[in-house]
């Protein structure tokens, strides 16, 4: 690889966003893609499913053979609030294989002792976040019903273009929301994409329950970004 493409690619994994390396195995010839560059045909839908997947290939292209080279961030949870429902999701989400950050002033809530083994924030969620932006492979999921702890978060997850955005409370409680944020200065299209009531319909009723399903979303959320999708159940 050459110097000022592996350059290149660190500086997009430094900063978390996804990048392809292509090399074309006849005459060695490589190219940097990042997410979001103009790629058409063959190579375009391609270029698309290693975005998706994280998954590097070979694939013939007008008679080349090329190889796909993915280097995808690891998506990461964040979550607003040290509550029941975070006591179950932080041990599941780290299992299926997300770093999980827990962000709560309430220095009741957010002990070491509630939380072992858990990047723990006793702090306010825009001082975190000003040190360790939101990115688009990170998952958010708001849990504290507080709107002076949880909205902060919910407009930067949004400006952001986190993949998942997840916000706890029944559809009066994420009404008053949906004003707030848009009389905040946001758009209705990106209040849209916020998941409320959070998580996949199972009908949960605990907070390990609701765990489970809030877990299950951000699971197919980030599986299926970029496909056609029904719906997700509310």
């Amino acid at each position: 690889m050459k110097l000022d493409i592996l350059e290149a690619l660190n500086e997009e994994r430094r900063a978390r966003r996804a990048a392809i390396v292509v090399t074309d195995l006849g005459d060695g010839a490589s190219r940097l893609l990042r997410q979001g560059d103009a790629a058409e045909g063959a190579l375009g839908e391609a270029v698309a499913e290693a975005f998706r997947t994280g998954k590097s290939r070979s694939v013939e292209v007008e008679g080349r053979t090329l190889f796909l080279n993915a280097h995808v961030p690891q998506p990461r949870l964040v979550i607003i609030g040290a509550v029941h429902i975070s006591q179950a999701l932080a041990p599941m989400a780290r299992i299926a294989g997300y770093p999980v950050e827990i962000i709560d002033p309430r220095t009741a809530f957010a002990t070491p002792e509630r939380f072992p083994d858990v990047h723990l924030q006793a702090r306010w969620p825009q001082d975190v976040l000003a040190e360790t932006p939101l990115d688009g492979y990170t998952a958010l999921a708001a849990l504290t019903h507080d709107p002076k702890i949880d909205d902060m978060p919910l407009e930067a997850a949004l400006a952001a273009g986190c993949f998942y955005v997840g916000a706890l409370g029944s559809r009066k409680t994420h009404a008053k929301r949906v004003e707030r944020l848009l009389a905040a200065g946001l758009s209705s299209g990106q209040v849209a994409r916020i998941h409320s009531p959070i998580g996949l319909d199972i009908a949960a009723a605990s907070p390990p329950e609701i765990a489970v399903a809030v877990l299950a979303e951000i699971i197919r959320t980030f599986r299926t970004r970029g496909i056609e999708t029904k719906e997700h159940a509310a």
